[in-house]
């Protein structure tokens, strides 16, 4: 069991504003009860005569649908800000409400989660988003405007309502014309309800797809931005991607990142059809993971649904068909005298590996 200390007992340490450094304290069931987090948390069984022993009416809480932090709310979220975090993630999946108190303080003490360790955070996000209730925790996030502690320019285009940066951020400012923030929002969440519907299938998700959904967006705004200041698309496409990865908060380990670049890089190969582009796009390492974002974005209206259905088609082919289709002509790929490639200027991207 643990214990309660106030940052002079052995094994515990604690900063000025209060926040919780280590926390090696233990005691009794009677101590352990005061360090849960909530009150549906600090329920024990007896397993000698089957009876739960309830000190902070837990038992009510549970049937009234309630989550409640126990303690003073403010005291216990400068402890440790992550318990914001996990209020939130708590309510999502047991479909709980915020007791008032609890949900309180939330909005003038998120910026506390800017001090949080980034490993901590990619740890906490993970949670929130591949338990099988991404769609319910999004949802909490944006209410409780907890969301821009983990994803800055996400929030900072619907803040805006349109593709709209802050001045001074990774961004530097990028202004562009994209789906305004209901069109945002529904795609990031029909992207969280297919991560749902894969966990309860029981098949793998991937924090390659969930960083893909949150980041399109800041991506393509910072891209244009570079694209009106003379760098080719291609090129405006990359260096956006390695800038707001750059500037994340969470931790995104190269190994997450890195694909997902050339997730998001391949969604404007697909527009090229036939020829040996499209050969080699179709026998890519990823192209499961980036057709499956083409569809998503085609549900969103975001890219023609024709282009999603092509390629849909396509695998539903037996090999020596799928090889004849894509070789029937070079299509969108074929060279107009001079030199110029059909489809303007965003097939450059064709030749950039993110």
């Amino acid at each position: 069991f643990r214990a309660a200390h106030d940052g002079d007992t052995d094994g515990a340490a604690m900063t000025d504003d209060g926040r919780i450094l280590r926390d090696n304290v233990y005691g009794t069931l009677d101590d352990d009860v005061w360090r849960r987090d909530f009150t549906v948390n600090a329920l024990y069984y007896n397993i000698t005569d089957f009876s739960i022993w309830d000190y902070v009416d837990g038992v009510r809480d549970v049937r009234a649908r309630t989550l409640r932090l126990i303690g003073d709310p403010e005291k216990r979220y400068r402890e440790d800000p992550v318990r914001m975090l996990r209020a939130v993630r708590f309510a999502a999946k047991l479909e709980f409400t915020l007791a008032p108190e609890t949900a309180a303080p939330i909005a003038s003490l998120g910026s506390l989660l800017k001090d949080v360790p980034p490993a901590r955070l990619f740890d906490e996000l993970l949670k929130l988003f591949q338990s099988g209730h991404a769609v319910r925790s999004f949802d909490l996030l944006i209410r409780y405007d907890l969301l821009r502690y983990l994803f800055s320019d996400t929030q900072a285009l619907l803040d805006a309502g349109i593709a709209g940066m802050d001045a001074g951020r990774a961004t530097q400012g990028a202004v562009a014309v994209t789906p305004d923030r209901d069109k945002i929002v529904e795609f990031i969440r029909r992207g969280l309800a297919n991560t749902d519907q894969r966990v309860r299938e029981d098949k793998p998700v991937t924090p390659m797809f969930l960083y893909a959904l949150f980041l399109w967006f800041p991506i393509q705004a910072l891209a244009r931005r570079l694209e009106s200041e003379g760098w080719n698309n291609g090129q405006a496409m990359l260096e956006a991607s390695q800038r707001i990865v750059a500037a994340q908060q969470t931790a995104f380990p190269r190994r997450f990142s890195s694909p997902m670049k050339e997730l998001l890089n391949m969604q404007w190969r697909f527009a090229e059809t036939h020829g040996a582009r499209a050969a080699r796009l179709f026998q890519h390492k990823r192209f499961r993971a980036a057709y499956d974002f083409l569809v998503l974005r085609a549900s969103c209206g975001e890219v023609e649904q024709g282009t999603a259905d092509w390629w849909t088609d396509l695998q539903n082919l037996p090999p020596e068909e799928q090889s004849k289709r894509l070789s029937l002509s070079r299509g969108t790929g074929r060279r107009r005298r001079g030199g110029r490639r059909r489809g303007g200027r965003h097939h450059e991207m064709n030749d950039v590996v993110v």
